[in-house]
Protein backbone atom coordinates (compact mmCIF):
# COMPACT_ATOMS: atom_id res chain seq x y z
CA UNK A 1 0.00 0.00 0.00
CA UNK A 2 1.22 3.52 -0.80
CA UNK A 3 2.63 5.74 1.91
CA UNK A 4 0.23 8.47 3.10
CA UNK A 5 -0.17 11.25 0.55
CA UNK A 6 1.11 14.57 1.93
CA UNK A 7 -0.42 17.98 1.32
CA UNK A 8 2.41 19.03 -1.07
CA UNK A 9 1.90 15.75 -3.00
CA UNK A 10 -1.85 16.41 -3.13
CA UNK A 11 -1.27 19.87 -4.61
CA UNK A 12 1.28 18.48 -7.05
CA UNK A 13 -1.10 15.69 -8.15
CA UNK A 14 -4.02 18.04 -8.82
CA UNK A 15 -2.42 21.38 -9.67
CA UNK A 16 1.20 20.57 -10.64
CA UNK A 17 2.31 23.36 -8.28
CA UNK A 18 1.73 24.60 -4.75
CA UNK A 19 -1.12 27.11 -4.33
CA UNK A 20 -0.22 30.73 -3.78
CA UNK A 21 -2.52 31.19 -0.78
CA UNK A 22 -1.28 28.98 2.04
CA UNK A 23 -1.73 29.52 5.77
CA UNK A 24 1.25 30.23 7.94
CA UNK A 25 -0.49 29.44 11.23
CA UNK A 26 -0.87 26.04 12.90
CA UNK A 27 -0.89 23.38 10.18
CA UNK A 28 -2.45 24.04 6.79
CA UNK A 29 -5.98 24.48 5.48
CA UNK A 30 -7.35 25.02 1.99
CA UNK A 31 -10.71 25.03 0.22
CA UNK A 32 -11.60 24.13 -3.37
CA UNK A 33 -14.48 23.71 -5.78
CA UNK A 34 -14.53 20.15 -7.08
CA UNK A 35 -15.03 21.42 -10.62
CA UNK A 36 -11.62 23.13 -10.44
CA UNK A 37 -9.77 19.85 -9.85
CA UNK A 38 -11.75 17.55 -12.15
CA UNK A 39 -9.72 18.08 -15.30
CA UNK A 40 -10.62 15.60 -18.08
CA UNK A 41 -7.00 14.46 -18.25
CA UNK A 42 -6.55 14.12 -14.49
CA UNK A 43 -4.93 10.92 -13.25
CA UNK A 44 -7.01 8.52 -11.12
CA UNK A 45 -6.93 9.30 -7.41
CA UNK A 46 -4.55 6.76 -5.79
CA UNK A 47 -5.84 4.43 -3.09
CA UNK A 48 -3.87 5.49 -0.01
CA UNK A 49 -3.98 7.28 3.30
CA UNK A 50 -3.40 11.03 3.41
CA UNK A 51 -1.61 12.94 6.13
CA UNK A 52 -4.52 15.40 6.36
CA UNK A 53 -8.27 15.48 7.04
CA UNK A 54 -10.77 16.10 4.26
CA UNK A 55 -14.42 17.24 4.31
CA UNK A 56 -16.20 17.01 0.95
CA UNK A 57 -19.60 18.10 -0.33
CA UNK A 58 -20.16 16.09 -3.51
CA UNK A 59 -23.04 15.84 -5.97
CA UNK A 60 -23.70 13.49 -8.86
CA UNK A 61 -22.91 9.79 -9.20
CA UNK A 62 -19.64 8.80 -7.57
CA UNK A 63 -17.95 5.79 -6.03
CA UNK A 64 -15.68 5.83 -2.98
CA UNK A 65 -13.50 2.95 -1.79
CA UNK A 66 -12.41 3.39 1.82
CA UNK A 67 -10.73 0.85 4.11
CA UNK A 68 -12.26 -2.47 2.97
CA UNK A 69 -15.61 -0.99 1.90
CA UNK A 70 -17.12 0.65 -1.18
CA UNK A 71 -19.72 3.41 -1.08
CA UNK A 72 -21.92 4.57 -3.98
CA UNK A 73 -22.94 8.24 -3.88
CA UNK A 74 -26.02 9.23 -5.89
CA UNK A 75 -26.95 12.67 -4.52
CA UNK A 76 -25.61 15.56 -2.45
CA UNK A 77 -23.52 14.02 0.33
CA UNK A 78 -21.16 15.31 3.00
CA UNK A 79 -18.10 13.06 3.36
CA UNK A 80 -15.41 12.91 6.06
CA UNK A 81 -12.00 11.23 5.75
CA UNK A 82 -9.12 11.09 8.21
CA UNK A 83 -5.41 10.14 8.09
CA UNK A 84 -6.08 6.66 9.51
CA UNK A 85 -8.23 5.44 6.59
CA UNK A 86 -7.00 4.82 3.01
CA UNK A 87 -9.45 5.76 0.28
CA UNK A 88 -9.88 6.47 -3.40
CA UNK A 89 -12.68 8.04 -5.40
CA UNK A 90 -13.97 7.90 -8.95
CA UNK A 91 -16.75 9.96 -10.59
CA UNK A 92 -19.30 7.83 -12.43
CA UNK A 93 -20.79 10.68 -14.48
CA UNK A 94 -19.88 14.11 -15.88
CA UNK A 95 -22.23 15.82 -13.41
CA UNK A 96 -19.95 15.78 -10.35
CA UNK A 97 -19.83 19.13 -8.56
CA UNK A 98 -19.22 20.32 -5.01
CA UNK A 99 -16.55 21.56 -2.64
CA UNK A 100 -13.92 20.21 -0.28
CA UNK A 101 -11.62 21.51 2.42
CA UNK A 102 -8.42 19.90 3.64
CA UNK A 103 -6.52 20.56 6.85
CA UNK A 104 -4.05 19.00 9.25
CA UNK A 105 -4.89 18.08 12.82
CA UNK A 106 -2.56 20.81 14.12
CA UNK A 107 -4.94 23.38 12.67
CA UNK A 108 -7.43 22.48 15.42
CA UNK A 109 -5.06 21.75 18.30
CA UNK A 110 -5.59 23.95 21.32
CA UNK A 111 -8.93 25.28 20.06
CA UNK A 112 -11.38 23.39 22.24
CA UNK A 113 -12.64 19.87 22.92
CA UNK A 114 -13.23 17.20 21.83
CA UNK A 115 -10.24 16.61 19.59
CA UNK A 116 -10.80 15.47 16.01
CA UNK A 117 -9.90 11.85 16.82
CA UNK A 118 -12.55 11.78 19.58
CA UNK A 119 -15.42 12.71 17.26
CA UNK A 120 -17.64 9.80 16.09
CA UNK A 121 -17.32 10.63 12.40
CA UNK A 122 -13.51 10.32 12.61
CA UNK A 123 -13.54 7.10 14.69
CA UNK A 124 -12.20 3.82 13.22
CA UNK A 125 -14.95 1.89 11.46
CA UNK A 126 -17.33 4.85 11.22
CA UNK A 127 -19.41 5.56 8.12
CA UNK A 128 -18.05 8.73 6.51
CA UNK A 129 -21.12 9.68 4.42
CA UNK A 130 -24.01 11.98 5.41
CA UNK A 131 -26.69 12.31 2.66
CA UNK A 132 -28.21 15.78 2.34
CA UNK A 133 -31.61 17.07 1.28
CA UNK A 134 -31.71 19.90 -1.30
CA UNK A 135 -32.24 22.42 1.52
CA UNK A 136 -29.30 21.02 3.49
CA UNK A 137 -27.18 21.07 0.33
CA UNK A 138 -27.85 24.81 0.04
CA UNK A 139 -26.90 25.43 3.67
CA UNK A 140 -23.65 23.47 3.41
CA UNK A 141 -22.80 25.08 0.06
CA UNK A 142 -23.23 28.49 1.69
CA UNK A 143 -20.68 27.51 4.35
CA UNK A 144 -18.16 26.51 1.69
CA UNK A 145 -18.86 29.78 -0.11
CA UNK A 146 -17.95 31.70 3.05
CA UNK A 147 -14.77 29.66 3.38
CA UNK A 148 -13.70 30.45 -0.18
CA UNK A 149 -14.43 34.13 0.32
CA UNK A 150 -12.35 34.30 3.50
CA UNK A 151 -9.51 32.24 2.05
CA UNK A 152 -8.95 34.85 -0.66
CA UNK A 153 -9.52 37.87 1.58
CA UNK A 154 -6.87 39.99 3.30
CA UNK A 155 -8.61 39.81 6.69
CA UNK A 156 -5.78 39.20 9.22
CA UNK A 157 -7.82 36.71 11.30
CA UNK A 158 -9.24 34.77 8.37
CA UNK A 159 -7.77 31.46 9.51
CA UNK A 160 -9.67 31.70 12.78
CA UNK A 161 -12.84 32.11 10.71
CA UNK A 162 -11.88 29.17 8.49
CA UNK A 163 -11.40 27.06 11.60
CA UNK A 164 -14.87 28.05 12.80
CA UNK A 165 -16.45 27.23 9.43
CA UNK A 166 -14.73 23.81 9.33
CA UNK A 167 -15.99 23.15 12.87
CA UNK A 168 -19.47 24.15 11.77
CA UNK A 169 -19.34 21.58 8.95
CA UNK A 170 -18.37 18.89 11.46
CA UNK A 171 -21.15 19.79 13.89
CA UNK A 172 -23.65 20.09 11.04
CA UNK A 173 -22.97 16.45 10.17
CA UNK A 174 -23.06 15.32 13.81
CA UNK A 175 -26.55 16.79 14.16
CA UNK A 176 -27.78 15.05 11.00
CA UNK A 177 -27.42 11.57 12.47
CA UNK A 178 -27.82 10.52 16.12
CA UNK A 179 -24.64 9.30 17.76
CA UNK A 180 -24.06 5.66 16.89
CA UNK A 181 -25.25 3.12 19.45
CA UNK A 182 -21.77 1.69 19.69
CA UNK A 183 -20.56 4.92 21.30
CA UNK A 184 -23.14 4.55 24.05
CA UNK A 185 -21.99 2.02 26.61
CA UNK A 186 -24.61 1.46 29.30
CA UNK A 187 -22.69 -1.30 31.06
CA UNK A 188 -19.30 -2.91 31.47
CA UNK A 189 -20.16 -5.70 29.02
CA UNK A 190 -20.78 -3.34 26.09
CA UNK A 191 -17.78 -1.21 27.05
CA UNK A 192 -15.46 -4.22 26.82
CA UNK A 193 -16.96 -5.22 23.47
CA UNK A 194 -16.43 -1.68 22.17
CA UNK A 195 -12.81 -1.66 23.32
CA UNK A 196 -12.24 -5.00 21.56
CA UNK A 197 -13.74 -3.67 18.30
CA UNK A 198 -11.68 -0.49 18.48
CA UNK A 199 -8.50 -2.48 19.15
CA UNK A 200 -9.28 -4.77 16.21
CA UNK A 201 -9.83 -1.80 13.88
CA UNK A 202 -6.70 -0.03 15.11
CA UNK A 203 -4.51 -2.71 13.52
CA UNK A 204 -5.56 -1.57 10.04
CA UNK A 205 -4.78 -0.60 7.37
CA UNK A 206 -1.82 -2.87 6.63
CA UNK A 207 0.62 -0.54 4.89
CA UNK A 208 3.54 -2.80 4.00
CA UNK A 209 4.21 -6.53 3.47
CA UNK A 210 6.50 -6.18 6.50
CA UNK A 211 3.69 -4.72 8.62
CA UNK A 212 2.15 -7.78 10.24
CA UNK A 213 -1.26 -8.25 11.82
CA UNK A 214 -0.40 -9.02 15.46
CA UNK A 215 -3.58 -9.90 17.41
CA UNK A 216 -5.07 -12.83 15.50
CA UNK A 217 -7.13 -14.73 18.06
CA UNK A 218 -9.58 -14.18 20.90
CA UNK A 219 -6.84 -15.26 23.32
CA UNK A 220 -4.46 -12.62 21.90
CA UNK A 221 -7.03 -9.90 22.49
CA UNK A 222 -7.91 -11.20 25.95
CA UNK A 223 -4.25 -11.10 27.01
CA UNK A 224 -3.88 -7.60 25.65
CA UNK A 225 -7.01 -6.44 27.49
CA UNK A 226 -6.09 -8.34 30.68
CA UNK A 227 -9.37 -10.28 30.83
CA UNK A 228 -10.23 -13.98 30.64
CA UNK A 229 -10.90 -15.11 27.10
CA UNK A 230 -14.26 -16.63 28.07
CA UNK A 231 -15.37 -13.32 29.55
CA UNK A 232 -14.32 -11.44 26.42
CA UNK A 233 -16.10 -13.93 24.17
CA UNK A 234 -19.29 -13.71 26.20
CA UNK A 235 -19.31 -9.89 26.24
CA UNK A 236 -18.68 -9.60 22.52
CA UNK A 237 -21.27 -12.23 21.60
CA UNK A 238 -23.96 -10.80 23.93
CA UNK A 239 -23.35 -7.23 22.72
CA UNK A 240 -22.89 -7.72 18.98
CA UNK A 241 -24.54 -11.08 18.27
CA UNK A 242 -21.31 -12.42 16.76
CA UNK A 243 -18.37 -14.23 18.27
CA UNK A 244 -14.95 -12.67 18.80
CA UNK A 245 -13.50 -15.09 16.26
CA UNK A 246 -16.14 -14.13 13.67
CA UNK A 247 -15.31 -10.44 14.04
CA UNK A 248 -11.59 -11.11 13.61
CA UNK A 249 -12.11 -13.35 10.58
CA UNK A 250 -14.48 -10.90 8.86
CA UNK A 251 -12.11 -7.98 9.37
CA UNK A 252 -9.13 -10.02 8.14
CA UNK A 253 -11.06 -11.08 5.04
CA UNK A 254 -12.09 -7.48 4.39
CA UNK A 255 -8.51 -6.24 4.63
CA UNK A 256 -7.37 -9.11 2.41
CA UNK A 257 -9.83 -8.03 -0.29
CA UNK A 258 -8.64 -4.42 -0.06
CA UNK A 259 -5.01 -5.48 -0.40
CA UNK A 260 -5.77 -7.80 -3.30
CA UNK A 261 -7.64 -5.07 -5.19
CA UNK A 262 -5.50 -2.05 -4.40
CA UNK A 263 -1.89 -3.23 -4.07
CA UNK A 264 0.58 -5.07 -6.29
CA UNK A 265 1.76 -7.34 -3.45
CA UNK A 266 1.74 -11.00 -4.35
CA UNK A 267 -0.64 -13.37 -2.56
CA UNK A 268 2.09 -14.80 -0.34
CA UNK A 269 3.02 -11.28 0.85
CA UNK A 270 -0.59 -10.42 1.58
CA UNK A 271 -1.11 -13.66 3.50
CA UNK A 272 2.07 -13.11 5.52
CA UNK A 273 1.11 -9.53 6.42
CA UNK A 274 -2.21 -10.87 7.74
CA UNK A 275 -0.49 -13.44 9.94
CA UNK A 276 -0.43 -16.53 7.70
CA UNK A 277 3.01 -18.12 7.46
CA UNK A 278 2.01 -20.37 4.56
CA UNK A 279 0.21 -19.12 1.41
CA UNK A 280 -1.90 -22.30 1.39
CA UNK A 281 -3.28 -21.45 4.84
CA UNK A 282 -4.19 -17.95 3.68
CA UNK A 283 -5.88 -19.31 0.55
CA UNK A 284 -7.88 -21.80 2.64
CA UNK A 285 -8.96 -19.06 5.07
CA UNK A 286 -9.91 -16.65 2.27
CA UNK A 287 -11.98 -19.22 0.37
CA UNK A 288 -13.76 -20.21 3.58
CA UNK A 289 -14.66 -16.58 4.32
CA UNK A 290 -15.55 -15.37 0.82
CA UNK A 291 -16.28 -18.47 -1.23
CA UNK A 292 -13.65 -17.62 -3.86
CA UNK A 293 -9.88 -17.91 -4.20
CA UNK A 294 -7.68 -14.83 -3.66
CA UNK A 295 -6.71 -14.85 -7.32
CA UNK A 296 -10.37 -14.41 -8.32
CA UNK A 297 -10.59 -11.14 -6.35
CA UNK A 298 -7.26 -9.87 -7.61
CA UNK A 299 -8.46 -9.60 -11.19
CA UNK A 300 -11.94 -8.20 -10.52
Amino acid sequence: MRKPESLPEFYQHHFKELPVARPVERGQVNVFRLEDVLAPSAEPVPYSRRDFYKITLIRGRNLYHYADKSLAITGPTLLFFNPQVPYTWQPLSDETTGFFCIFREEFFQGWGNPTLTELPLFQPGSTPAYPLTPAQDEEVSALYGKMLTELHSDYPLKYALLRNYASELIHYALKLRPTDARYQHPDAKSRLAAVFLELLERQFPIESPRHRFALRSASDFARHLAVHVNHLNRCVRDTTGKTTTAHIAERLAGEAQALLRHTDWNIAEIGYSLGFDEPANFTYFFKKQTGVAPSAVRWV
